[in-house]
């Protein structure tokens, strides 16, 4: 009988060993970013994975494993469908995938809404730059041009595919995307060899790295217009598509499209997981990533790479995303026609 006792007292211990052993001991995380190695998607995935397992209890080391194509669509529904719902799987992608769902693209199997949304690094207002030996030296040029520029996109997937077709539709700009490029490099690097001439993409990444600087300083390209309700100040004299509407007069159902489309920018770049994770493990990796963020060593690093940080909660992100996928039916309508659906 006391062996017994023993024995059932040693099983109790142990269990409750185990139990107070962090979920996350000895684990790795992984990342997965739908853009290419060096994309700035990807330098704040490495700034994530090198900072934020010190805020997570047991510690965990993280990795990061690069899944570009389709802007970002492979890696999405790796998160949503492949990986497990264990927390061990977190994903960043481009913040405007979800107008492929609201067109109902085949190639999407996920649901936006019901991503495990951990927060944002930040908001993320785009523009659209030129080759500035070009004919098209305003956006006004644009609207009047006979035959219109070639614009580099990686896919439907993102802001800047819609930010032009937006244009075209909202002021009458003729621009012509080339689709099919594997992340933001490629193109940089087709309008070097003038395959196209213009891409519209993040004013973060515009002044954080190379070939930016140098074009700047050479006077390269030119940005004929932005997004966000308010000029950048590094970008004074740039109008924004707000100011563009106001101009020229835009519908009040494109403005209504404009809404949806634009708050993209407010899902910034995000960092979501699978669904159905526990939601104690969500709320150690939501607050996990808000405390990394406020890092001083990750401030640091994130002024030595020229990058910003503006968080966005999970808590706002799962709202928003709701918010944009229960769009209302003429406007989904709209985006159906604006992308070709």
């Amino acid at each position: 009988m006391k062996k017994f006792a023993g024995f059932a007292f040693f099983l109790l211990w142990a269990s409750n060993l185990q139990a107070q052993v962090p979920f996350y001991a000895g684990k790795t995380v992984k990342i997965v970013v739908g853009l290419p190695a060096g994309d700035v998607y990807d330098l704040y995935a490495r700034i994530l994975a090198e900072h934020m397992g010190k805020y997570i209890p047991g510690n965990p080391t993280f990795i990061v494993q690069n899944m570009p194509g389709a802007s970002t669509m492979i890696a999405a529904n790796y998160v949503y469908n492949v990986a497990k719902p264990d927390g061990l799987t977190l994903g960043s992608t481009l913040p405007a995938l979800y107008f492929d769902q609201l067109v109902g693209r085949k190639e999407v199997q996920f649901d936006w809404a019901k991503f495990a949304w951990l927060g944002s690094f930040e908001k993320s207002y785009n523009l659209l730059y030129m080759r500035a030996d070009t004919p098209y030296k305003t956006i006004h040029d644009v609207t009047k041009a006979v035959e219109g520029p070639k614009c580099g996109s990686t896919g439907t997937g993102g802001l800047a595919h819609l930010l032009m077709k937006f244009l075209n539709e909202a002021i009458g700009t003729k621009f012509n995307i080339v689709t099919g490029y594997q992340g933001g490099q490629e193109i940089d690097l087709a309008v070097e060899r003038g395959e196209v001439h213009c891409r519209a993409f993040t004013v973060t990444s515009f002044f954080a790295r190379e070939p930016f600087h140098t074009w700047r300083k050479k006077g390269f390209v030119r940005v004929l217009t932005q997004t966000g309700k308010k000029r950048d100040p590094r970008l004074s004299d740039v109008p924004t598509v707000y100011e563009l509407m106001d101009e020229y007069k835009t519908a009040e159902a494109t403005r209504r499209l404009a809404a949806v489309a634009l708050a993209a920018g407010d899902f910034g770049r995000p960092i979501i997981a699978t669904p159905g994770i526990p939601s104690d493990r969500l709320k150690i990796l939501r607050e996990a990533f808000a405390k990394t963020l406020s890092d001083a060593d990750v401030l640091a690093d994130v002024k030595k790479k020229k990058l910003e940080i503006d968080p966005t909660s999970g808590e706002e992100l799962e709202t928003l995303a709701k918010e944009v996928i229960t769009s209302d039916r003429e406007v989904i309508e709209r985006m159906k026609n604006l992308l070709g659906k």
